[in-house]
């Protein structure tokens, strides 16, 4: 299970953690921070920044789920968000999902949006939701790529993609390995939030100017 993490090119280790309330800050630092290429792969416009903030502040952690990836030094690189909505055609469950991810430039080539998305697809599996949807521009090679690589089947029109994953039910190991990744995310997720608190501990405290008056 844990091979699926190890990018062998790049050592790097992909952990993938469910975002909450607490995270909604970082979130939002994460969104800010995309350039507008990147705000145009991501949401299919451009968003300038009170737009971003409000679909920050509207994210319903109760209703959806999102999926994050810290680096090591507690900041957040990587965002994908699975949101559910009634059935359609292509199903009979009550629900499906479609999923959008972002991944910071400092992030890329590490697969990290595999990762996510892998994620996303055993959550939705676990939670008796057989169709995963991702729409994006069909010049986003990356979404593509994750598309193809997931065997999705991808429908283009007007410069847009629409891509849709039939998903298994669940079965015990998939219900154990999902629980498991994500206890081991939130041992990750304490060792660095607490060594980040420890540095900014120990960081010089800035001291104010004084004033000709305070002499």
């Amino acid at each position: 299970m844990f091979s699926r993490w190890w990018n062998r090119k790049r050592r790097a280790l992909v952990i993938v953690k469910q975002l909450q309330e607490r995270d909604r800050r970082r979130m939002l630092k994460h969104f800010m921070g995309l350039d507008n290429s990147d705000r145009l792969l991501r949401f299919g416009t451009v968003l300038p920044d009170e737009q971003v903030i409000k679909y920050v502040n509207k994210i319903d952690f109760s209703r959806d789920v999102v999926l994050g990836v810290y680096n090591n030094v507690f900041k957040l690189v990587a965002v994908g968000h699975l949101a559910f909505a009634p059935k359609t055609e292509a199903t009979e469950k009550e629900r499906v999902a479609e999923f959008g991810v972002s991944v910071s430039k400092s992030a890329r080539g590490l697969g990290i949006g595999s990762r996510l998305f892998e994620r996303a697809a055993m959550h939705c599996r676990n939670q008796d939701v057989d169709t995963l949807y991702m729409q994006c521009l069909s010049s986003n090679r990356v979404m593509m790529h994750i598309a193809k690589k997931a065997g999705m089947e991808i429908k283009r029109e007007y410069g847009e993609a629409d891509a849709y994953l039939q998903l298994p039910p669940p079965n015990p190991g998939s219900v154990l390995q999902e629980a498991l990744e994500e206890q081991f995310a939130m041992i990750d997720y304490t060792l660095k939030a607490n060594a980040r608190a420890a540095v900014k501990w120990f960081e010089p405290k800035k001291t104010r100017p004084r004033d000709a008056g305070d002499a």
